[in-house]
């Protein structure tokens, strides 16, 4: 079968022949329609993801859309070598969902893992109740920006949300909206006193996909203006360059945080699932949509150093 081939670690994906999956008790076959390139898939694939496999070669991509006994599924969590970027491929039976009527195959490849990310933090990880308020740190990526239409979808008082990009903030229709600039003198400080308003009226959950010093920015307006208001800080993503931080230890003894994390070793199979799933019923009702940048499969080396937004989604035909 076709397929994009990962020879070994740290190397992209190359299109050309891969054998076939061959059918294992407690697994099925999957006719592989469209996959989408998040940045999870780019990291797995090249192994540079904890939760990478080390099988090479491999077959890149973790989830996508496909055909089983007729009808349309998603699938998530490919059996290794096997990814979601082939033709065909193996998928354990119990990690597949039906999709609902109202969604096309491209739109479901590439809302599942963005959608899944925040859905999962705030349900599961967070236990966000209606009436809370929700910041989210790096709304202006894909995944933040689906963020905000989800905390709204599940009963959000108020949404506020930070990033780098005031004009795209200004867009994504959230009630207040903070913007930063780390590199500036003085631009974490500053950052941390342009929040005070929202924490002393109280931020129940922080969503953060960008970790780093605008990460330690909110936690300490967290601490020096939160009160006794319980913060469930629940980090989502890292930027380039953000994979450590210095925490201070006053800024946990002094505040009521709570710093989790939610990723796809901390949040349970079930939980995951039952996230995507609330997603992909929540885009058909809604009619949610996302612009896409599509590529065939043959294509794979020119989708692969495409931006990450707008999401790529690879196509099968």
């Amino acid at each position: 079968m076709k397929a994009a081939i990962v020879t070994e670690k740290g190397k992209a994906p190359i299109y050309g022949d891969f054998d076939e999956p061959e059918l294992k008790e407690g697994n099925v076959i999957v006719d592989v329609k469209a996959s989408a390139l998040s940045n999870l898939t780019k990291m797995r694939a090249m192994g540079q993801h904890y939760s990478a496999d080390s099988i090479y070669p491999n077959v890149a991509g973790t989830d996508g859309v496909g055909i089983l006994n007729g009808k349309r599924v998603y699938f998530l969590a490919t059996n290794a070598p096997y990814g979601s970027l082939a033709e065909k491929t193996l998928i354990n039976e119990h990690l597949i969902l039906p999709l609902p009527d109202g969604i096309d195959d491209v739109t479901a490849a590439a809302i599942a893992n963005p959608g899944m990310s925040s859905w999962t933090a705030l349900v599961s990880r967070a236990h966000f109740e209606a009436g809370q308020t929700v910041l989210i740190n790096g709304a202006t990526g894909t995944a933040g920006s689906l963020a905000v239409k989800i905390a709204y979808h599940m009963g959000a008082k108020k949404v506020i949300v930070t990033g780098r990009n005031s004009e795209k903030l200004s867009r994504l229709g959230a009630d207040e909206m903070v913007a930063f600039d780390m590199n500036a003198e003085g631009g974490a400080d500053k950052f941390t006193a342009d929040l005070v308003k929202q924490m002393q009226a109280g931020v129940d959950v922080v969503l953060d996909y960008l970790w780093g010093d605008s990460a330690i920015a909110i936690m300490k307006a967290v601490a020096m203006f939160g009160g006794h208001n319980a913060t469930r800080f629940v980090s989502i993503g890292a930027s380039a360059g953000q994979a450590d931080i210095a925490l201070p230890s006053a800024v946990l003894r002094s505040s009521a945080i709570e710093i989790l994390g939610s990723g796809v070793k901390s949040a349970t199979m079930p939980q995951l699932i039952s996230a995507i799933n609330g997603v992909f019923q929540w885009a058909a009702k809604e009619k949610i949509t996302m612009k896409t940048n599509n590529f065939d499969l043959s294509e794979i080396g020119e989708a692969w150093n495409a931006p990450l937004t707008p999401r790529a989604v690879v196509t099968v035909k």
